[in-house]
């Protein structure tokens, strides 16, 4: 069984030379954009040298990321505690404690960047920037939902935010966002698809299926494996011969096997940027692999019993939402500046849950639109 104690060392063993290109991708990075996210008050912040820390990143892009997790882990609690208040139907699958790669993600892309995800996907539909009282109002199914609440929890879609969908079905969307980064190939477009997926869809013949196709293709495509360990209730090393569910199998494809510390926004956003960039200029398709976990069960009808002794408290130690917080004082942002970040986060939550629960159910009258993509629903042939 895989502990958090493997990973300090995991990207070196399986790609030694990945997070020098890393720090090398990111610093060109913020030198092209004009040092706007890298140094706006560097006097402010002491240097990496002094701090012991890679300051490849920025103070700002930082912050952005500090205030996404804080979001994600605010905006998830508070779907949990609507559950159990009976003002979210059926289940829902929520991401605490894997909040990290989302942000990663997300920070890193630029607009026109597709993403499609699982049903586990409340966390990259925040993450592109939909905003709390829209995700909150679709899983209370009020039209002031996303989808004016024909969705819930387990499809989010915005097209404007580049969310493509949650996908129920496991490993359905991979083929799909194939299509997509297809199209954006054929028509010289330079958007990246990003998709991401949980450690089960890895035994899905749809994952080899669509790992083969982009790589023959050259696809602007990366895969994204959230290896939370568990399979719903199975244990993902319980099934798998290979040690990683995902890295291990990237040779098959002509593949680098990429394996990132997933409690750690840093080390997914250097990941994920790298990735971009070799997507952009034609390299095709990265897959990457997140060690990460998940504090609720796989659904909110799960009690998770399953988890040995002691697991759940041993990752808990690796919040990564503590990990970033104390990485923010290390470069020397002020308490004052995290908390107010946090006091933010909590009123924006706050007066979400008050507009939603305020909010009408939708009209009975819009249940036959947005059925095809010209919004009606007659049949055509």
């Amino acid at each position: 069984m895989l502990t958090p104690a493997h990973f300090s060392a995991v990207v070196s063993f399986c790609c030694p030379n990945f997070a020098a290109r890393a720090k090398v991708a990111a610093n060109k990075h913020c030198t092209k954009r004009g040092n706007a996210g890298r140094m706006a008050n560097a006097e402010n912040r002491p240097s990496a040298a002094s701090a012991g820390l890679n300051d490849d990143i920025g103070e700002a892009t930082r912050l952005k990321m500090y205030r996404m997790q804080v979001e994600i882990r605010e905006a998830e609690q508070r779907a949990y505690d609507l559950f159990l208040q009976n003002l979210v139907k059926g289940t829902s699958h929520l991401s605490l404690g894997q909040e990290a790669v989302a942000t990663g993600f997300a920070a890193a892309m630029k607009p026109g960047d597709l993403s499609f995800c699982t049903y586990r996907g409340h966390a990259h539909t925040l993450a592109r920037g939909v905003p709390v009282e829209q995700v909150l109002g679709e899983l209370m199914g009020r039209d002031n939902g996303l989808m004016r609440g024909k969705g819930g929890s387990m499809h989010l879609t915005s097209a404007e935010h580049g969310v493509m969908g949650s996908c129920a079905i496991i490993g359905a969307h991979l083929p799909i966002a194939c299509g997509a980064a297809w199209r954006a190939q054929y028509k010289g477009h330079k958007d990246v698809t990003v998709c991401f997926f949980g450690d089960g869809t890895t035994n899905i013949g749809a994952f080899h299926e669509a790992l083969n196709f982009a790589a023959v293709w050259k696809l602007p495509v990366i895969f994204v494996c959230e290896n939370n360990l568990y399979m719903e209730y199975t244990p993902i090393g319980d099934v798998i011969p290979v040690e990683h569910p995902a890295a291990s199998r990237a040779s098959a494809y002509g593949l680098e096997p990429v394996i990132v510390d997933g409690q750690d926004a840093d080390a997914v956003y250097r990941a994920a940027f790298t990735a971009y960039e070799r997507a952009r200029a034609g390299g095709g398709p990265s897959l990457i692999e997140c060690k990460t976990y998940r504090y609720s069960g796989h659904s909110r009808a799960d009690p998770a019993k399953y988890r040995p002794p002691g697991e759940l408290e041993r990752w808990k130690e690796r919040c990564p939402i503590k990990i970033y917080r104390e990485r923010l004082k290390q470069f020397g942002i002020a308490e004052s500046v995290i908390a107010g970040i946090e006091a933010e986060v909590r009123k924006v939550v706050d007066d979400a849950t008050e507009a939603c629960k305020a909010a009408p159910t939708p009209p009975l009258d819009i249940i036959t639109t947005d059925v095809y993509a010209d919004g009606g629903w007659a049949w055509r042939n």
